[in-house]
């Protein structure tokens, strides 16, 4: 997702609020591709957000944020803020903000509900638009339901399936349109500004901005003494918002930030002193995926954020991990990168210190899910790979198999490999996944199998072919 450079734009004045469709919609619901020349010269037109302006940013007052408090109360959750039982292991008192369990999985109500009901008569008769891959749109879809206001959503071809039958569900009117969040914007804003609907833009606008502050509200009055909040960062428009709210109510305490390694945008824009374009890779975390941070999330919160910090794809693997085992906590990727700061020793000044960490996210695939885990195991030493070179001779892999049972490893995986090999003729070789207990029982058995075995390649490789694979 670009820059949220976005236009208030305006939608379909014969919305039904159901099913896919637009002017000319082909059989699967995008839009035809055929443009005649007037609307050929209409996309060259640059659209412009006025709630979005580069050149004027808006800082959100705290005013604001109480304002939307006050508003949303009666239509948003107060999420738990619990102590874990993690503290023990990370000698630091954690508590858990779970906004993961609001209707609709994310925090992203808190906003999208403030900035509906800020729509004039005239507007909310009208409808709303909205570019999203996931929980903007799925907030603005139920919301909107709620407090019937026409809501279109643009979600790209890549949006899970799930979340475009959730806001079809919902009531929205959902457009499949875009190979990536960028098209789906553009798109958006064109049709919107056609049809009068506006624009909402899901990290950026001021409402957004005042709405997602409540957060920091509540956590400020569910815990005290709250020494340091940890906030996962995309767009930036949560820890504008939350910063804003818990430093006005209290200046000491500090705010922490924490980007994937895969798209560190908000962490070059503070160091750049504005939006910069940064390059988004594949990341578990693909909500915090925003190649160019709000220009008013970063007015907001530049001045607020006392670190940033930037985590592996491996400590949010392991984040998404520990919340399944211990929390007992379904939570995406983005949702996870707060944990992930811990996990990975980023934090070392928090010890013995009562810190909140937003888990501000739980809308995962059950696929994608299922590969995190794996991941997390695989980093937590828990899921080993090896490939070894054993006797072809009747009993050789029965052998290996009995050396792994005394040493508790279980085998989750196993093939040989005849053809390729390059040692002598009667030997195979043997790629095996193990599940271990933790990673120095994975390190004894890497010991006893380097013992029993000339030939053994301990974790994942491309080839090893190779009598050299020691």
């Amino acid at each position: 997702m670009s820059t949220e450079t976005n236009n208030m734009v305006n939608g379909h004045s014969s919305m039904n609020g159901d099913i896919s469709s637009d002017d000319d919609p082909m059989p699967n619901g995008q839009f035809d591709e055929g443009k005649n020349m007037e609307e050929e010269e209409e996309d060259t037109e640059v659209l412009k957000d006025p709630f979005c302006d580069p050149e004027h940013p808006r800082q959100i007052q705290f005013q604001d944020i109480s304002a939307a408090a006050y508003k949303i109360k009666n239509g948003v959750q107060k999420t738990p803020c619990t102590w874990s039982t993690m503290s023990h292991h990370f000698k630091t008192d954690i508590y858990f903000k779970k906004d993961f369990l609001q209707v609709t999985g994310s925090f992203k109500e808190r906003g999208a509900r403030y900035t509906l009901q800020m729509l004039s008569k005239e507007q909310k008769a009208r409808g709303v638009i909205a570019a999203s891959a996931g929980n903007h749109a799925l907030a603005l879809a139920y919301h909107g339901q709620e407090l019937k206001i026409p809501v279109t959503v643009v979600m790209p071809v890549v949006a899970p399936l799930m979340k475009i039958n959730l806001c079809q569900q919902y009531g929205a009117r959902v457009i499949v349109k875009g190979v990536d969040i960028g098209e789906s914007r553009e798109h958006a804003m064109r049709l919107g500004k056609k049809q009068q609907l506006q624009y909402i833009n899901g990290y950026d606008h001021p409402h957004i901005l005042a709405g997602q502050g409540t957060m920091g509200l509540e956590i400020m009055d569910q815990v005290s003494d709250v020494d340091a909040v940890i906030v996962p960062v995309g767009g930036g428009g949560l820890i504008a918002g939350l910063a804003l709210a818990v430093k006005s109510l209290s200046p000491e305490t500090l705010v922490i930030g924490v980007e994937s390694e895969r798209c560190c945008s908000f962490s070059n824009a503070l160091k750049a002193g504005k939006p910069i374009y940064t390059k988004a890779s594949s990341t578990l975390a693909d909500g915090l995926a925003v190649p160019t941070v709000g220009v008013n999330a970063l007015a907001t919160a530049a001045p607020l954020v006392d670190k940033m910090v930037v985590v592996s794809e491996e400590a949010i693997a392991l984040s998404i991990l520990r919340l399944i085992e211990i929390e007992k906590a379904v939570v995406e990727g983005a949702g996870a990168t707060g944990l992930a700061a811990l996990i990975q020793g980023k934090l070392p000044e928090l010890e013995n210190k009562r810190v909140v960490i937003a888990l501000c996210g739980g809308n995962i695939d059950t696929t994608i899910l299922g590969r995190c885990m794996e991941r997390g195991l695989a980093a937590d030493g828990r899921l080993c790979t090896f490939t070894a070179t054993v006797t072809d001779r009747p009993g050789g892999i029965a052998e290996l198999a009995k050396l792994l049972a005394q040493m508790g490893a279980s085998i989750k995986d196993i093939y040989h490999e005849r053809a390729w090999l390059k040692a002598d003729i009667f030997s195979v070789q043997v790629k095996v996944t193990v599940e271990t207990r933790d990673k120095e029982h994975a390190r004894e058995l890497e010991q006893a199998l380097r013992a029993k075995y000339a030939h053994v390649y301990w974790g994942p490789q491309k080839d090893c072919n190779k009598q050299e694979c020691m």
